[in-house]
């Protein structure tokens, strides 16, 4: 950063949104600022992730040292300091719902009292002691027996309808990440689910009003949303993911974990199809001995059932979700492991609909440092955050947190229209 311009740079900090993916094989935090144009990233930083299992905190003192040395790596690139963080959460605990509400309308004009009354009972459910709302998505509005309204502020009516997609997740989950963000030394600016931050990243308009399956594979989940008529209509979480196919290589193969990945991300492939015969990888051997010169085609024919099974239970839950006739402009694949050659082929052949794999989109700056699905959530977590940027801090230790999550999901309106 140039010195001369001590005051801009102040400034600027004041617009920084940090997006802070806490996944299971890594940690990353992306440091994004508002500009006239847009957004842009102005540093990242990752971290191997080393506290997690399945997308859950099992150790906090290695996600919080993961989490700082990530805070660290961003705050040197941005040149800033970063003080709060926008935090994914992801796990098989995590589930999503859908329910809605009616009330009648007092004035025959819809207020924004009216919106918070018909959101307060949508979400009238009984939810289990241990588990807490960390999102209300609005899908749409009826009011008398108008459907499909997305703004229904000042419009006339007697009686008014909300539908929504009400996510949940356990209460000690969230409390985790709170509290080793809070020991790393940053507050929690909000609490988002990883797979609606993925899609604030890498889908268009056009395909969330169309209809259509995100399917993000991480280290340690394969988290599912499916966007209709511009509406999140579904969200899942299964607990597969790239850490299944890095283990398969390291049975399969005889190989260490550590060199399972390596080789994974250089010479995998999940589709043998697609390997050449002749094609040949050297694979290191455990406890001191020779490495070995195997088939390509063997790596492919470990990985590709296990994609299979990934994509099978994917497909599995989209017809569990009685959405996969709606989903028109098909299914976008992102995340770490969706970089492994051959996956949108075998998706396509499984899902029997059009796959891409989804990049972040729509931002400036270092865009070529973040065009990877590898930091769709990161990017995505920061596109949330920019359009959320007076969410109260989280604080750890007070009986009145979740209180915070709720009144901030009361004022969803403002952040969806």
């Amino acid at each position: 950063m140039q010195k001369g311009k001590g005051r801009d740079m102040n400034n600027k900090r004041e617009n920084l949104i940090v997006g802070l993916d806490i996944g299971t094989t890594k940690i990353c935090a992306i440091v994004g600022a508002m500009t006239a144009e847009g957004l842009d990233i102005v540093g990242i930083g990752t971290s191997p992730s080393r506290g997690l299992r399945k997308g859950v905190v099992i150790n906090i003192e290695s996600t919080v040292n993961a989490i700082r040395k990530a805070l660290q790596e961003a705050e040197l690139m941005a040149g800033c300091e970063i003080k709060s963080v926008f935090a994914g959460i992801a796990g098989g605990h995590i589930k999503g719902i859908n329910s809605q509400g009616v009330i009648a309308i007092k004035n025959r004009e819809v207020t924004n009292e009216d919106v918070r009354r018909v959101i307060d009972a949508a979400k009238a459910l009984a939810i289990p002691m241990d588990r807490e709302v960390i999102h209300i998505l609005p899908q749409e509005f009826i009011i008398d027996d108008q459907d499909g309204i997305k703004e229904p502020l000042g419009m006339s009516g007697v009686r008014l309808e909300a539908r929504v997609h009400i996510v949940t997740g356990a209460v000690a989950s969230a409390q985790n990440i709170i509290k080793s963000c809070n020991k790393a030394g940053v507050d929690v600016g909000d609490i988002v689910l990883e797979q609606l931050a993925s899609s604030e990243a890498v889908l268009t308009p056009d395909e969330k009003d169309l209809g259509v399956a995100l399917v993000d594979i991480g280290g340690g989940t394969t988290d599912i949303a499916i966007f209709v008529d511009g509406a999140i209509k579904h969200t899942s979480v299964l607990s597969l993911g790239g850490n299944h196919l890095t283990n398969d290589i390291a049975v399969g193969l005889r190989t260490p974990t550590a060199e399972a990945e390596k080789i994974k991300q250089i010479s995998g492939c999940c589709l043998s199809s697609m390997v050449g015969k002749d094609e040949t990888i050297e694979v290191p051997s455990v406890g001191g001995r020779e490495p070995r010169i195997l088939s390509r085609q063997l790596l492919a024919e470990i990985l590709e059932p296990r994609v299979e099974e990934i994509f099978t239970l994917v497909n599995r839950e989209i017809v569990k979700s009685g959405f996969e006739d709606l989903i028109a402009s098909g299914v976008v694949l992102t995340g770490g492991s969706a970089i492994l050659p051959g996956m949108p082929e075998l998706a396509e052949q499984i899902f029997d609909l059009p796959v891409r794999r989804g990049k972040p989109t729509d931002i400036g700056g270092l865009i070529d440092v973040v065009n990877s699905p590898i930091y769709a959530t990161g990017v995505g977590l920061v596109k949330y955050g920019s359009r959320n940027m007076q969410t109260r801090n989280f604080v750890i230790g007070q009986e009145n947190l979740f209180d915070r999550v709720t009144r901030r999901m009361k004022e969803w309106f403002g952040e969806f229209f």
